[in-house]
């Protein structure tokens, strides 16, 4: 007697399962959009119970989908990173349009891509709270520890990078500095939005447009604005090895050009002679 072992490729998913899967997706989305009803009609510190209540269920459901309060915080953070890298392509005039013509006019690019992300803070304050600060998470319970937004901030800081790279590509030059910039420019900004969400010295009360300008025009021109008197010599070519030695012959210097008063202080990087006023 003869066994026969039957070995066919695995025939159409049932329609029955993919129905299911469909529903399953459908009610997590449910899900995370009512947590964040919840959390914008009771704030970032928002409970379980409140959130069930939102969403017309019972905890249970929420565990049976999420597995505990760290997978629905990730829920509600991936919902809230689509969102912002929508925007911030918005901004970043990604619909269509080649990223080198960023070459068009940089500084707008870049003051868009700060403002959509200081609109978010604006529009949804409790949200960026409930993502920055993770207060659903537990930490005494296993919860991850580190930054628990560093996946939203590296997702920018990536997109960011990109816009840097390309810009860079195109106009020729070494494309290394563009991984350091998005990071740069995401951190500096996340920190001055969390500043200005908290109403700290010297944000409160300040308008998004006037925090977008002043975040806008260190990102693009750099701390050398504060030094406008100052070229943009880096510290290698600020060194005394920059003087060559003719500089300091006598026949350089007549007696009338030697004298004390010739010597302005302005040889010394980062000053100016109106600091001595």
């Amino acid at each position: 007697m003869s066994t026969t072992t039957t070995t066919g490729s695995a025939g159409p998913p049932d329609g029955r399962s993919t129905r299911w899967a469909e529903h399953r997706l459908a009610r997590r989305k449910g899900l995370v959009e009512s947590t964040l009803r919840a959390i914008r009609d009771h704030g970032a510190t928002v409970g379980m119970d409140d959130i069930a209540a939102a969403a017309g269920t019972s905890k249970t459901v929420f565990y049976r989908h999420f597995t505990d309060r760290a997978g629905l915080y990730q829920a509600v953070a991936e919902h809230v990173d689509a969102l912002t890298l929508r925007d911030l392509s918005r901004a970043l005039g990604e619909s269509g349009t080649p990223l080198v013509d960023v070459t068009a006019s940089p500084p707008a690019l870049i003051r868009a891509a700060i403002e959509s992300y200081l609109s978010l803070v604006e529009k949804d304050p409790e949200v960026y709270r409930f993502i920055v600060a993770a207060p659903l998470l537990d930490r005494a319970d296993g919860a991850p520890t580190g930054d628990p937004a560093a996946g939203v901030s590296s997702h920018i800081a990536a997109q960011m990078s990109g816009v840097f790279r390309q810009a860079l590509q195109h106009a020729g030059h070494d494309v290394s500095p563009a991984v350091v910039w998005g990071q740069g420019v995401v951190g500096m900004v996340r920190a001055a939005a969390d500043a200005w969400l908290a109403g700290e010295a010297g944000f409160a009360g300040m308008p998004r447009e006037e925090l977008a300008e002043h975040l806008s025009t260190l990102a693009w021109t750099g701390l050398s604005a504060a030094w406008p008197a100052v070229s943009p010599a880096t510290p290698s070519t600020a060194t005394p090895s920059t003087a060559t030695p003719s500089a300091a012959t006598p026949s350089a210097a007549t007696p009338s050009t030697a004298t004390p008063s010739a010597a302005t202080p302005s040889a010394a990087p980062g000053f100016s002679t109106k600091d001595r006023s």
